[in-house]
């Protein structure tokens, strides 16, 4: 039942005669540090924090003269928002909190505190939504460390099973893992669909990340750095989406049984001691025959792919629409991506950026060009856009735009435009990024002439 508004007397401000459920609506607009000052405001606003349906609480908001006091604050904080507020008080059931985000610290005298709120929250069966991040002490981050953070987390999950169970998001940063610790925490968070790992590492950095969780939900797993020799997915049913970034060995990942997979990324500069390049077919598994999206970024460095035979993809790639390949040295040759649409006959777009950074980070790899031959007969039904940033070589560009729309008999849209922003560039010449991002109208013209001469497409061709 919904309490009535106050009576306006003269002086009373207009927002504050409103009903609990507008004012509501007002307060998950504002920032929480401005909502909670709002509630400090007068009596008719202090007990509405308590009852937000979205609260993001981040330690990192909270000042300290050490990362325990701002701890202290943290917990101080969500004590007060996440208490439990009696129905007697006549609030509207709009007020139920359906959205817990906590970023925390692994902090030891704090961690049961948390674990209690939080299982106070979700008893009531009506959070819909519970993520956590949490990341060692500033003060904590050493290697030696990790470990120790790694354990007292997983000792976190197993005290507060209740909580976990409830777990929608989680996001662990500088935590150190053992063999079946990842495996057991998603088997032990029935409800959680993403799982992010960042600067993570095993304990042992010379073996395998293994993830085998036949009966999880779990819909999206994201890897950024993390220290291992691979990771290996050998049962994740329910997983859409795998993001990989900065590895140490390859492939980075090894899929096993992931039917219902839809968008893979792979971000990663080539590193001197790497076994490069790689072929897709060593990492893709012939279950993930749902894939849509290819996203690959080599950051400017060594093309750290091998094109290969299409008969070792197209089992994979029969269903895959989207490839996007991105920071390709603008040196290398770019007819090996023709591989591409030789192996995924339902292609329908094609992204490519290029770029020479002028910025070569220390263990690079050696940049090599990439030589691939497409078939003679090559002929692609489905491909409808062409996409290429940085195309201040004219020559390298408009021959493999040209050798796209010979193959490509479907084409619809060509878009052509200047090299985007490098910060590494801008870093070093701040004018270099600006040069060399314009496509001046001279060029345009001569590569639109060259497209068209002595071709019949009708396709659309924007340079801009």
């Amino acid at each position: 039942m919904e309490s009535p508004p106050p009576e306006l007397i003269v002086g009373d401000d207009r927002i504050s005669a409103l009903p609990d459920h507008l004012l509501l609506d007002v307060l998950e607009r504002l920032d929480l540090r401005e909502a909670v000052r709002a509630g400090a405001l007068s009596t008719r606003w202090r007990r509405l924090p308590n009852h937000l349906s979205r609260v993001h609480l981040n330690v990192g908001q909270f000042q300290g003269a050490t990362p325990l006091e701002a701890m202290d604050a943290f917990v101080g904080a969500a004590r007060a928002l996440l208490a439990v507020v009696s129905p007697a008080e006549g609030m509207c059931e709009r007020g139920a909190l359906k959205v817990l985000a906590l970023e925390f610290y692994i902090s030891s005298p704090h961690l049961s505190s948390i674990g209690r709120l939080v299982e106070d929250v979700v008893s009531s069966g009506l959070t819909e939504c519970l993520e956590f991040c949490l990341s060692p002490a500033p003060s904590s981050c050493a290697i030696l460390l990790l470990a120790g953070i790694g354990q007292q987390f997983m000792s976190f999950s197993r005290a507060y099973p209740v909580a976990f169970s409830w777990l929608t998001r989680l996001t662990l940063r500088r935590h150190a893992f053992g063999n079946s610790d990842v495996t057991d925490l998603i088997n032990a968070c029935a409800r959680l669909r993403h799982l992010t790992l960042n600067c993570c590492m095993r304990v042992d950095r010379h073996s395998a990340l293994k993830i085998d969780v036949p009966s999880s939900g779990i819909q999206e797993l994201e890897f950024s750095s993390v220290a291992c020799t691979r990771i290996e997915l050998i049962s994740v049913p329910k997983l859409r989406q795998v993001g990989c970034e900065g590895w140490l060995f390859n492939p980075p990942v090894c899929f096993g049984y992931v039917p219902e997979l839809r968008v893979v990324k792979l971000y990663s500069k080539a590193k001197a001691w790497q076994r490069v390049p790689f072929a897709l077919s060593e990492c893709l598994s012939r279950s993930a025959t749902n894939l849509l999206k290819l996203h690959l970024d080599f950051l400017h460095q060594m093309i750290w792919i091998q094109p290969e035979h299409p008969k070792q993809l197209t089992a994979i790639f029969r269903n895959l629409t989207s490839v996007f390949l991105l920071g390709i040295f603008s040196e290398c040759d770019l007819n090996w991506t023709l591989f591409f649409l030789e192996a995924a006959p339902a292609l329908q777009n094609i992204a490519l950026s290029r770029h020479s950074c002028i910025k070569t980070p220390q263990h690079s790899a050696e940049k090599t060009n990439v030589v691939w031959e497409p078939s003679k007969d090559l002929k692609h039904l489905n491909l409808k856009v062409l996409l290429i940033d940085g195309c201040e070589d004219e020559d390298k560009v408009t021959n493999y735009t040209r050798l796209v729309m010979e193959r490509a008999v479907g084409l619809k849209r060509i878009i052509l435009r200047g090299q985007l922003p490098c910060e590494d560039c801008n870093a070093i010449d701040p004018e270099s990024s600006l040069r060399r991002s314009q496509v001046d109208e001279a060029s345009r013209h001569r590569i639109k002439e060259r497209l068209t001469c002595g071709s019949s497409s009708s396709v659309d061709i924007i340079i801009c």
